[in-house]
């Protein structure tokens, strides 16, 4: 049990007037020396409170808070469920039990397998984070494994600190390893020196107070450092922040700014200047990544239950339903997305056709990404994601869940700068949750109409719970104004709303293509696009015209006319708006042979045959150079048609465009049946492959969870051994100490099991036994003695019996008497378990004893003789003595007692 606060001195009057900082201390492997360490350098009046989480077999009792309450004044108990946490006290978690915090109370829950938890770490840390704000501080010890780094990503986001030990000093460097890799720690130091450090940064970080006054006031040259080190940002890593809200960028530099003790911005601006990989860490700091599963539950209920209904109703026969989650971090957002995707189209009346989902999910941070990619979350969604979605969209593997493959496959995940990079067209939904709160309000001026145009008529906008679409109430109407769920309206956007973006796209990126509608305008004012020639302009476009991109001489698309969506698709992975990568099947071949025929002239590429969702299709298409150069055609107009005389009828017969029908020779009929069915064979064995691809998948899997058992078990024992190891030193002392007190005692014991087998004894039992190291374990009554007491073994015998302590005066064969007491031998749970005696040397006590006896007798003898005989007695003659009387006699003169005459 955890003793109350008063027991220790009280904390300091800093931390009773704010919140005092909650450290939560991660550790597995080799953890035990590490948390010795750390807490022994701690102070026991540092204000702070500490909450130990460690990897420990389920079956045995943590000795760690018995193993630490003997190296700290500071009150060391476990963790129990309700329990306030208060500061300078350490809590311990059971083992086989998962940790939250909420509110400064610790809640305990036994985990969802019946092995132990794989993630506890991660599990608190997460809570934390979410509880105590900038006031958490995340360290992770020795240990095998990557659990604790989401945590500290979480800490970190929240403007906590976070700290490891130096892996060189760590026992297993695996978990410090992983939360280093993450980008995500502020302080790297041995186990001892961590506590000094992170107070440290406590004393000095301005984030620890209520209300600070940002640095840039107290700074003159702080605007100069600060747009130096925006644009240090910008070259180093290809983004750009200035348009990020000033309140964010100062409140995560100034973190920074203090965690690197500098007391102003310009010193800053040249450590990053100086310092490349401070750019890389700010970089990472900047990266807002808090996320969960159906975050906001209310929001989630009505998407499911009545935005997408409204959503999908009326779709057409083989219609794809297209979504977009930027800044979806880890995938979070983006998996929920879909999941209530799903559950809505399971919901659609059967007579409706079936549909597909297609879900776009970008993000900046290149390491949220894969993670999301890879789809796997630690146990702690259970939280968010109730049973029934657990059951059907998870899979439970060791240390989480995994999202099913269907799920997984319906989302591709790509790196894209929502700033910067071209956006995805053609949605009917896009999840753009949290993001607008960091940008500034001019950039959102320029996003929300960008939305616009990328939305289908009817499409739906969800944004955050502090976010609005603002002025542009005439492009959105509210489907659920509470909940920020918007409706597109049908309304032509302004050229200025679409053009003028604060960051182009950079060089290695092809430009953004812009609405169709700009084809439209020939000025600014939006009521001249209202004119009846606009309209039918706009009506002749939309329906009569075909299909048609600009590219450059690479293939980057520039301009976009008309819907594209039947001939071009995103391509899988990175956003890549090229149209050799965007060309559905059967079209890029041809494609790539007409832009090498482009040096002649215009090329029509005629008798297609492309694949649809529905099977395959004739299409015609048509490549004109419309700006030239030395080195050959510039810009390229490519137009796509499903009807050859629409092309043919057109300025490109005016001009006899070379027509370059697909080639086949006379018996093409046949030749194409040989290839369909070889198609279909090698259709045959890549399925074939692909299963056999899945089985070795599955086998993988399965050795990766063996593997993963094994070190998980590995971390138990040496949790285990390191305790008792532990527990060894402490009884070794123990033993050292018992050694060296019967040794200075002088006192001859002797140690005797149940059986009255020697078990240990002390030196100076060596004078009255022939004892010799090797026996240890023998009957006591086979080693020879001095002693003249043939009933030793008796009494030995007799206090096993009645316990009664029994104690003898008996001489030795060398004339000396000893004191034998025999005493039952208690063990610490109270039981028998032999006798102890002990040899106490009593001669000298003895001899005075029989020397007064024998004064006392001498002197009644003398008393009771009449005086008158005394007169007459003869004197004894001169040098003699009297003669001894033989009640004194000493046993030592027995044998003079014999030999005298009667």
């Amino acid at each position: 049990m955890v003793l109350p606060l008063s027991s220790v001195v009280k904390a300091s009057p800093l931390h009773t007037l704010f919140p005092f900082p909650v450290v939560g201390i991660g550790a597995s492997a080799g953890g035990l020396e590490a948390l010795e360490r750390f807490i022994a350098a701690t102070s026991p009046t540092s204000g702070m409170a500490f909450i130990i989480v460690q990897h420990l077999d389920p079956k045995q009792k943590s000795l760690v808070p018995a193993l630490l309450q003997r190296i700290t004044l500071m009150p060391v108990g476990e963790a129990s469920d309700g329990m306030v946490v208060e500061p300078n006290h350490i809590y311990v978690l059971k083992p086989h039990k998962t940790l939250s915090i909420a509110q400064r109370t610790l809640f305990t829950r036994d985990p969802v397998s019946a092995r132990p938890p794989a993630g506890p770490i991660d599990h608190f840390f997460c809570s934390l984070a979410e509880d105590v704000q900038n006031h958490a501080v995340g360290v992770i010890l020795s240990g095998m494994g990557d659990d604790g780094t989401q945590g500290m990503s979480a800490i970190r986001a929240h403007g906590g600190i976070t700290a490891v030990q130096d892996p060189a000093e760590a026992t297993f460097p695996a978990m410090p390893k992983a939360a280093m890799a993450s980008g995500g720690v502020d302080i790297i130091a041995p186990a001892d020196a961590l506590p000094r450090q992170i107070q440290a940064r406590l004393d000095t970080a301005p984030i620890r107070l209520p209300v600070q006054p940002p640095f840039l006031p107290t700074d003159p040259n702080a605007k100069g450092a600060l747009d130096e080190i925006l644009a240090l940002l910008h070259q180093r890593t290809g983004n750009d922040f200035s348009v990020y809200k000033t309140s964010t960028l100062i409140r995560r530099i100034d973190r920074r700014v203090a965690l690197h003790r500098m007391g102003t911005l310009s010193a800053y601006a040249r450590y990053v200047h100086d310092t490349p990989r401070e750019t890389a860490l700010l970089f990472k700091e900047l990266l807002i990544g808090v996320t969960r599963f159906f975050r906001d539950p209310l929001v989630w209920a009505a998407v499911a239950t009545e935005a997408l209904p409204a959503l999908l109703a009326n779709r057409s026969t083989h219609d794809e339903i297209r979504a977009w989650v930027p800044a979806c971090s880890t995938g979070e957002e983006a998996y929920s997305l879909a999941i209530a995707f799903t559950e809505a189209l399971d919901t659609r009346p059967s007579p409706l056709p079936p549909l597909s989902l297609r879900l776009y999910a970008t993000d900046l941070d290149p390491d949220a990404i894969e993670r999301a990619r890879q789809g796997f979350y630690p146990e702690s969604i259970t939280a968010d994601v109730s049973p029934e979605r657990l059951a059907r969209f998870f899979v439970a593997e060791e240390g989480g869940y995994r999202i099913i493959r269907h799920i997984r496959d319906s989302i591709t995940f790509a790196e894209q700068n929502i700033i910067s990079d071209p956006s995805f067209t053609h949605l009917d939904f896009i999840s753009c949750r949290n993001v607008f709160i960091y940008l500034d309000a001019s950039f959102q001026k320029k996003i929300i109409p960008i939305f616009h145009y990328c939305l289908n008529p009817n499409g739906l906008l969800l944004l955050g719970s502090a976010e609005s679409i603002g002025e542009f109430s005439d492009l959105f109407s509210p489907f659920d104004r509470k909940l920020q769920i918007y409706r597109r309206e049908n309304q032509p956007v302004r050229r200025a709303a679409l053009t003028g973006l604060p960051h182009p796209s950079s060089p290695r990126r092809p430009p953004p293509f812009h609405s169709p509608d700009l084809l439209l305008e020939t000025s600014p004012d939006e009521e001249e696009t209202r004119t009846p020639r606009a309209l039918m302009e706009r009506l002749l476009l939309n329906d009569f015209c075909p299909a048609a991109v600009l590219v450059n001489a690479n293939g980057d698309i520039l301009y976009v006319s008309g819907r594209t969506g039947k001939y071009l698709e995103p391509a899988m992975g990175k956003a890549n708006l090229n149209v050799h990568a965007m060309a559905r099947d059967g079209l890029r071949r041809p494609l790539a042979a007409g832009f090498g025929r482009l040096a002649q002239g215009p090329v029509i590429l005629s008798d297609l045959t492309m694949a649809t969702e529905s099977g395959s299709q004739k299409v015609t298409i048509t490549l004109r150079p419309l700006t030239q150069s030395d080195s050959g055609p510039e810009t390229i107009l490519i137009v796509f048609s499903d009807d050859p005389t629409v092309i043919k009828t057109s300025w490109f017969q005016r001009h006899k465009a070379p027509t370059l029908p697909l080639e086949r020779p006379p018996d093409g009929e046949r030749i194409l049946c040989e290839i369909q069915d070889a198609m279909k064979e090698m259709k045959s064995k890549r399925d074939e492959q692909q299963k056999k691809n899945e089985d070795l998948q599955a086998k993988n899997e399965e050795l990766s969870t063996s593997i993963e058992e094994m070190l998980s078990l590995n971390e138990e024992l040496h949790s285990v051994n390191a305790e008792m190891q532990s527990k060894i030193d402490d009884l070794l002392f123990v033993n050292n100490d018992m050694n060296n007190l019967l040794g200075s005692t002088e006192i001859a014991t002797v140690f005797l099991d149940s059986l009255l087998n020697l078990r240990r004894y002390t030196p100076h039992a060596t004078t009255l036994f022939r004892l010799l190291p090797g026996d240890v374990g023998r009957p006591l009554s086979d080693i020879a003695n001095d002693l003249i007491h043939p009933t030793l073994e008796q009494d030995a015998w007799e206090v096993l019996r009645t316990l009664v302590v029994a104690e003898r005066q008996v001489p030795t064969r060398k004339g000396r008497w000893i004191m034998v007491r025999t005493m039952p031998y208690r063990t610490q749970e109270n039981v028998i378990d032999g006798v102890v005696i002990t040899f106490l040397d009593m001669t000298e006590v003895k001899t005075l004893e029989l020397e007064l006896l024998r004064r006392q007798d001498s002197i009644l003898e003398h008393e009771r003789e009449p005086d008158h005989d005394r007169s007459a007695e003869p004197r004894p003659p001169q040098g003699g003595s009297p003669p001894l009387s033989p009640s004194v006699t000493p046993a030592g003169d027995a044998d003079h007692r014999a030999a005298a005459p009667d």
